[in-house]
């Protein structure tokens, strides 16, 4: 699990999501998560599948399940 603190009020989570793979597949990933309640920022890299959140708060994780659910990709957990 990869959730720490780093500026007061933010959290970062790295989640690991299989089948990106082009820069396509990381914007529809961003694009997604970016709309959920409290996260600031998104950044996705297909090369290492891994999915980097700042939020608020921590993002409930099903709510993260289906958005990258919903750009047709599978959250298969944290880095």
């Amino acid at each position: 699990m990869t959730a720490h603190t780093d500026t007061p009020g933010t959290v970062t989570t790295v989640y690991k999501v299989s089948g990106m793979s082009c820069g396509h597949c990381e914007g529809a990933v961003s694009g997604e998560l970016s709309q959920l309640p409290g996260v600031t920022s998104v950044k996705a890299v297909a090369a290492t599948g891994e999915v980097t959140v700042v939020s608020a708060a921590e993002p409930d994780e099903e709510a993260v399940r289906a958005a990258i659910d919903e750009a047709g990709y599978e959250l298969t957990g944290r880095a």
